[in-house]
């Protein structure tokens, strides 16, 4: 019984605990800049820049493979594609 109590105890004190320090953490966020850090167009560019690194990441393991590029394979095969109506 009395450690059922000891138990108690600690568990109330670290919820008390718990729930002050969630008291003292600011609510809002101060921004150094104003407005928005990202905008539409850099978030664009970024993603444009991402995409051509990973394409060339992609023909690079390939060249390295001796296979064709991304983009020669494509053509290739959209060749293949026009040539065959199915």
């Amino acid at each position: 019984m009395e450690l059922a109590i000891y138990i108690g105890c600690a568990l109330l004190l670290a919820l008390v605990l718990i729930l002050s320090v969630g008291r003292r953490r600011p609510q809002g966020t101060r921004l150094l800049a104003d407005g928005p850090l990202h905008t539409e167009a850099a978030d664009a560019e970024i993603e444009a820049v991402d995409i051509d690194q990973m394409i060339e990441a992609l023909g690079e393991r390939r060249r390295l493979a001796g296979r064709p590029e991304i983009g020669e394979e494509l053509a290739r095969q959209a060749l293949r594609d026009s040539a065959d109506p199915r």
